[in-house]
Order: structure tokens, then C-alpha cells, then sequence
């Protein structure tokens, strides 16, 4: 089946809309719309005439036609099933289906009569998933823009607290420097700037007073007194009194945002621990880091069609005067494993030596600061294989309908070369209002409503759970929904073995301490 072209004409054979999904002149096409009127017959039931050359398909939306202008060879079974398509999306763009709505919609149509035929042929997708390809809606842009607002608003809030703040210990200071003592005795109050803060709660000070804002922390009233207070320090405010944490709005947000699937990550001041953790990520002198990235495409009936591995070993000094040295490595013999040095690299000296140094032994290694992770490149090493027991990980996914239901078995296997860390599995699901019915799971499961996918996480496969399985029930599907399965994980060691060996400093002296890190990362791990 070929479609030339997928046009909207008024009844007097105004050519509204017009979209070609094959190579053709301007003059052409006007000729073939052209002359549709004249060859549209009354009195007749069937829907579709031919020419010499094409043939039209058509169909009547009120004031106006919905032409296809295929070639004669089209299957006019799959030509009206396209028309029929089109049909239902035409109304869903345009409100009002006469000239002037299809003029204001036209783009729209034009965008979703893309998304149904493709180099004219008809794609496999239906009305809701048409809006939803055209609509391309980015929830991630609307989440940023909503916690940027909420920034802002916090902002504002804690501007006017502050200024509140202020004005109260003007008062309390103006108070005290005119002898402010009550009449009962010489209950003078003194306050700092520093003890006074405004509950988060709009109604501290009355509700509608403006004072509310996201404040995570909220300080009580320490006072010191000489005497009796006055008895406005003392009475309870009215209203509902001092609320601590977030608003109620901010709650509410973030709470709809995580019934939806969406991982929410609150701001938190880092504890001390954590603080000196992170700035102990680089303590050594030199830092080798090897990664490798995986790039694997499974096939859904098995066999594979991609396997590719590329590594890189980056060096990271933090001191200059460890800048002059040489590297010297071990690699684990993998024959199909190719290594390129860097341009700047002795080629020769690591080809016999397997030591990796510069081309010019004065020259130092450039040096960067211990949140720089990058570091310099000194090796790369790609890896291609057709041998299937390469694979660290392969699945297997077994769909079945059963009435009304649709049971789906998933099951793993890992290789014991890896211990697989931070495993998780996902499956894309039909669109669904509530999550799947999980019958049995090796591990834990999360439901991402939004994107409608179900994702399956373990913690680590090793030599106890080098298998495992989950079962799952939804609404009947067919089995190609359930694909492509996307895995991420990590490992620790890695398909080149490689191990860095000893540091040669060429001033001599005794070696520099160095630490060495090994990571194996998928970068894109399918089954199709």
C-alpha cells in the first residue's frame, strides 16, 4: 500500500489541507485534487473511484471530504482502514469542521496525518497514541518549573519573616533604650535578632497575615526576663497556632507528584558524615579510574544482535609534583579486546613494556582539582563478540492472555563472571489506571503510572540469586507492548581485567600512593 497523499477539500473542491507522503511535483498534486470534483459521481454508495494512474478513496465529514490519493496497486482494504483512522483524528483537532476551523488547525492535522502514514504507509498506532506523540508534552519541564516557583515563593516568604524579624527588634530594642519597664515590676524584655523567628504557619499572628512559607526549621521564643513579663508574651496567639515543616500546598503537591510514580528528591542539609565523605572521595595522590560501558541489543525469541563494550582508563593527579610519572598496567590477555593509546602517548613503550607514558618524558601529566572525576584519558578499548555466553545478563519475557487477563513471566539469568549491582528491569505496560497485580517477585517492583512502565530492582545478583523470575496479571495486551525490556546495572570488575600494576616516578624516589577504580556501567542494555 502506497498513499500519495491525504487531503481535506470543501465541497465545492477548495483544497484546505493537503499533506504528500511521497516525492511529487506542486502542479501534480493540484492536478489530482483538481480533479476530484469533477470525477466525484452522485447517487453512488461505494466510496472510491479509480483513474488511469491513482485512485481516490473518500469520505464525507459534513461540509467538507477526507480524500486519499492512492496508486492502483494499494490494498484498498488497508486505504480504508487508513481513512477510517483519519476520519476519527480530524475531529479531534478541529472543533468546528468547516473552512475556517480546518484553516486554524491546519498544522495539527498535518502533524497527526505524519504520525499515521509514514513514506505512505499506515503505522500501527491508534487515536490515543497519536494525541499523545503530537502533544509531546514534557513532564520533567513542568516539574522544574513547578519547584522553581516554589522556590520563589519560599523565597519571598522568608524575605518577609526576615523583615518581620527586623522591625520586632527594632520595636523591642526602642522599647528597652526608653526605659520600657511593665507596670508590675521591672520586666524589661531582651531579645537578639538571632533567638526571634516567625512560626512557618500563616496564622501565627492571626490567619491572612502573610507570614507562612516553606521553612524546614522553625526556632522557638527564647527570652530572658528580669521581672514579670508582659502579658502579650505570655497568652498563646490566636488562631491555629505554630506549624512546623512544609505547607499544606507543598505536601499536597509533592505527594500527588509521588502518587504518580514520580521519584521526589527534598532539599536536605548534609550531615556531618556526609559532608566529610564527600569531600574523601579523592584522599590518594594519583587516581586511575577504569569504566567500561555495555551496549547490548537481546532479541525477545533469543540470540543477540549488538554486544559492544568500550573502556577508557583516566588518570587524576591532584598534586603537580606527581605529574612526571609513568603508568604501568596488566591486562587480562582477552584476545578480542583492542587498546589505542592516546595521541600524546609512547606507542612503542606501551606496545613492549605495556607502560603508558608520554611521548616526551619532561612533559608532566596535567593536574585537576578532586571534584574533577573526568580526569585525563590515557587508554581506550573496544570489545565486539557474536558469542552469546558474553552476555551478563539475559531475560527472558513470556506473555500469555487468558480471558480477560494477560499473565506475563519474566525471568533473569545472570553469568558468573559479574556480580551485578543496583539490577533494575523495565518493562513497558499498556496504559493502565492502577498499578499491575504482582503474583510472585524475586526482588521489588515500583509502578511508574506517568510512563506506564514496571520496574523490577535487585540489589545484587551474585552466586545465590543467579536466577530469578516475576509474574505479574494486566488487562488483556498484545505481547509486542510488553517490548523492548530496558536493564541498567553496575559492576566491579570489568571484560578487559585490566589492573594497574605500578606507578614509575621518573625523578625517582620511592613510588606515590595511588588508588585504582574499576566500573562496568550499561549504556544502553535492550531486548527487542
Amino acid at each position: 500500500m502506497v498513499v500519495l497523499a491525504a487531503s481535506i477539500l470543501s465541497k465545492s473542491g477548495k483544497v484546505l489541507v493537503s499533506r504528500q507522503f511521497v516525492e511529487m511535483t506542486r502542479l501534480r498534486i493540484e492536478g489530482l485534487l483538481a480533479a476530484f470534483p469533477k470525477l466525484l459521481g452522485t447517487g453512488k454508495q461505494h466510496t472510491y473511484f479509480e483513474t488511469e494512474n491513482v485512485r481516490y478513496v473518500y469520505q464525507p465529514i459534513e461540509a467538507l471530504y477526507l480524500v486519499l490519493v492512492t496508486n492502483k496497486q494499494s490494498n484498498i482494504l488497508e486505504d480504508l482502514e487508513t481513512l477510517r483512522l483519519l476520519s476519527k483524528l480530524v475531529p479531534e483537532y478541529s472543533v468546528s469542521l468547516d473552512e475556517e476551523g480546518i484553516g486554524k488547525t491546519a498544522f495539527e492535522l498535518i502533524f497527526a496525518f505524519d504520525e499515521v502514514i509514514c513514506l505512505g504507509h499506515k503505522e500501527n498506532v491508534t487515536v490515543a497514541q497519536v494525541k499523545q506523540y503530537c502533544e509531546m508534552e514534557s513532564h520533567e519541564e513542568k516539574l522544574h518549573k513547578l519547584v522553581l516557583q516554589s522556590k520563589i515563593n519560599e523565597t519571598k516568604d522568608v524575605m518577609k519573616r526576615k523583615a518581620s524579624e527586623i522591625e520586632k527588634s527594632k520595636i523591642d530594642k526602642n522599647r528597652g533604650d526608653k526605659g520600657g519597664f511593665m507596670s508590675m515590676g521591672s520586666g524589661r524584655i531582651e531579645t537578639s535578632l538571632s533567638e526571634i523567628s516567625i512560626p512557618s504557619s500563616g496564622s501565627g499572628f492571626g490567619s491572612g497575615s502573610g507570614f507562612g512559607g516553606l521553612i524546614n526549621e522553625v526556632d522557638s521564643f527564647p527570652t530572658k526576663s528580669k521581672g514579670r513579663q508582659p502579658s502579650s508574651a505570655t497568652a498563646p496567639p490566636k488562631g491555629s497556632g505554630m506549624q512546623l515543616g512544609k505547607s499544606q500546598k507543598t505536601n499536597q503537591f509533592l505527594e500527588s507528584l509521588k502518587a504518580e510514580g514520580e521519584l521526589i528528591v527534598e532539599d536536605a542539609k548534609p550531615k556531618a558524615g556526609q559532608a566529610k565523605a564527600a569531600t574523601a572521595l579523592l584522599t590518594d595522590p594519583i587516581t586511575l579510574t577504569a569504566e567500561e560501558k555495555l551496549n547490548v541489543t537481546l532479541k525477545r525469541d533469543g540470540g543477540m544482535s549488538n554486544f559492544d563494550v568500550q573502556g577508557t582508563l583516566s588518570l587524576q593527579i591532584l598534586n603537580q609534583e606527581d605529574g612526571l610519572i609513568q603508568v604501568q598496567i596488566e591486562t587480562g590477555g582477552n584476545p578480542g579486546i583492542l587498546f589505542k593509546t592516546h595521541p600524546n602517548m609512547n606507542k612503542e613503550l606501551f606496545s613492549n613494556e605495556n607502560i603508558l607514558g608520554l611521548k616526551d618524558p619532561n612533559r608532566p601529566f596535567p593536574t585537576g582539582p578532586a571534584g574533577d572525576a573526568a580526569g585525563v584519558g590515557l587508554l581506550k578499548w573496544r570489545m565486539q563478540s557474536a558469542d552469546e555466553s558474553m552476555v551478563p545478563l539475559s531475560i527472558n519475557c513470556w506473555p500469555s492472555v487468558s480471558g480477560n487477563e494477560t499473565y506475563v513471566s519474566i525471568e533473569y539469568e545472570a553469568s558468573a563472571m559479574f556480580d551485578l549491582q543496583n539490577v533494575v528491569i523495565s518493562i513497558p505496560l499498556p496504559a493502565l489506571r492502577e498499578a499491575p497485580s504482582i503474583r510472585q517477585i524475586d526482588g521489588e517492583w515500583r509502578f511508574d503510572s506517568r510512563n506506564s512502565i514496571l520496574e523490577w530492582s535487585i540489589v545484587l545478583i551474585d552466586n545465590s540469586n543467579r536466577s530469578g523470575s516475576m509474574e505479574f496479571v494486566v488487562p488483556p495486551a498484545d505481547s509486542s507492548v510488553f517490548f523492548p525490556i530496558s536493564v541498567r546495572f553496575t559492576a566491579t570488575s570489568t571484560y578487559s581485567d585490566l589492573k594497574v600494576v605500578n606507578i614509575i616516578p621518573l625523578r625517582g624516589g620511592a613510588p606515590p600512593k595511588f588508588s585504582q577504580r574499576t566500573n562496568l556501567v550499561t549504556e544502553n542494555y535492550q531486548v527487542m
